[in-house]
């Protein structure tokens, strides 16, 4: 059996996700489970970073250091948030 514990919110925010999870078929602690799954950690978006760094320098042959990289317009983020629209608007599709 899973272990469940308690998490402590205002009543505004249990009503809201309480609501949240009604409207997509699923219980409040599937929602938060969902909601956690979708929050990368900071160690795994340093690993994302990293992975797409070598990448970008292995087979695009860009050869900025990571200063440069740091320095420079968040472009990862932005291409993050693309996805992360395109897969939301996918999911809002198929439900």
């Amino acid at each position: 059996m899973a272990e469940h514990t308690t998490i402590q919110v205002t009543k505004e925010v249990r009503d809201h996700l309480a609501q949240v999870a009604k409207d997509r078929g699923v219980t409040l602690g599937q929602l938060v489970e969902q909601l956690a799954a979708e929050q990368p950690t900071a160690e795994q978006i340093a690993e994302r970073v990293a992975a797409t760094r070598k990448v970008l320098r292995e087979r695009m042959g860009c050869r900025l250091t990571d200063e440069e990289f740091d320095n420079g317009p968040d472009v990862l983020a932005n291409v993050y948030a693309m996805a992360a629209e395109k897969a939301h608007a996918l999911r809002g599709h198929a439900a």
